[in-house]
């Protein structure tokens, strides 16, 4: 959640995403913040391909989680989580990366630790997560694949 808060106030988003209002503030930030508009020898370059890549990470991650983009990707993820079970899963800090069978891996933002014990100790892991982790949590697909042996 952290992560969202961080990139939603760099964009300056208050609730819901709205592609088109991200990808303009996106291009002004961008168009601000790009090293070539710094000589090599001046201090601010270094800051601005810091400051650039910060921006470039916080577009693609809130594109990720825009509605937009979950409703044009819906029917693909439902398929997943309703008729692939949970391969594999891994929690940091307030992410749960669940990796289905099928290969694809998504992360689940905001689930705390006792959400995840309660997980793992679940004798049916594929029911709690139906109905705790799925309708409950922002989501977006990892890019991260299950490889094969």
């Amino acid at each position: 959640m952290k992560r969202i808060n961080q990139y939603k106030k760099l964009f300056s988003v208050e609730k819901d995403i709205e592609l088109k209002t991200l990808k303009t503030t996106y291009r002004n930030l961008i168009k601000e913040w790009h090293p070539d508009k710094f000589q090599d020898s001046d201090a601010k370059r270094e800051e601005a391909e810091l400051q650039s890549r910060t921006i470039i990470d916080g577009y693609h991650f809130l594109v990720s989680i825009a509605p937009e983009t979950l409703a044009a990707n819906m029917e693909a993820y439902t398929e997943t989580i309703t008729n692939s079970g949970i391969a594999d899963f891994d929690h940091k800090g307030l992410v749960l990366e669940i990796t289905f069978l099928d290969g694809t891996t998504y992360e689940y933002f905001g689930v705390t630790k006792p959400i995840f014990r309660k997980m793992v100790n679940s004798n049916k892991l594929n029911r709690f997560a139906k109905r705790t982790i799925y309708p409950n949590y922002i989501y977006r697909k990892s890019k991260k694949a299950l490889q094969e042996v």
